[in-house]
């Protein structure tokens, strides 16, 4: 029985990092969610991981939830690859309502007018096991998109908008 449990195990493990297979586990620090879900296989797009995906990374000051750009995913995917972890991340914001944006732009936040939350475009995250300044530099070198880095708040924020980058 536990020959069983350890060849589970073991394909687990190389599934995480089987290419084919887009595997994301994430933890939206705002209430604690947790998801692991397989939202890509070499088959196909897995809507319902999709739909699990757009329900977690919803706006959680007024529950409303917007689809997700499919190209974020896959960046988050490749950026742990490529960082050597398993695709395991902290989730500081995902989508953001216009109305949250706005209500965070009057109260003097530092968010972008038409920013890329708005439009499910974008994630604050960390990769657990990634060095906030390597993720920052894989996300970068990239090139898929705009790239944040905020030591301070120990986050990078990641984009499938134009390429850019900025700093706090």
């Amino acid at each position: 029985m536990t020959l069983g449990w350890a060849v589970l195990g073991l394909a687990a493990l190389a599934a995480e990092h089987d290419a084919s297979q887009r595997r994301l586990e994430l933890t939206n620090l705002h209430g604690g969610e947790k998801l692991a879900v397989t939202f890509h296989n070499e088959q196909d797009i897995a809507p319902a991981g999709l739909a699990a995906l757009r329900h977690l990374l919803r706006d959680y000051r007024v529950n409303e939830e917007h689809d997700m750009a499919f190209g974020l995913f896959m960046q988050l995917t490749d950026l742990a690859r490529q960082c050597g972890v398993p695709a395991r991340y902290e989730v500081i914001s995902g989508y953001r309502s216009p109305a949250t944006n706005a209500k965070l732009r009057a109260a003097g936040h530092a968010v972008a007018e038409r920013s890329q939350h708005m439009e499910g475009h974008a994630i604050d995250v960390r990769l657990k096991g990634c060095p906030l300044p390597r993720l920052r530099d894989l996300a970068l070198a990239a090139g898929r998109g705009g790239v944040g880095f905020y030591p301070r708040s120990d986050f990078v924020h990641i984009d499938t908008g134009r390429v850019r980058s900025w700093h706090e």
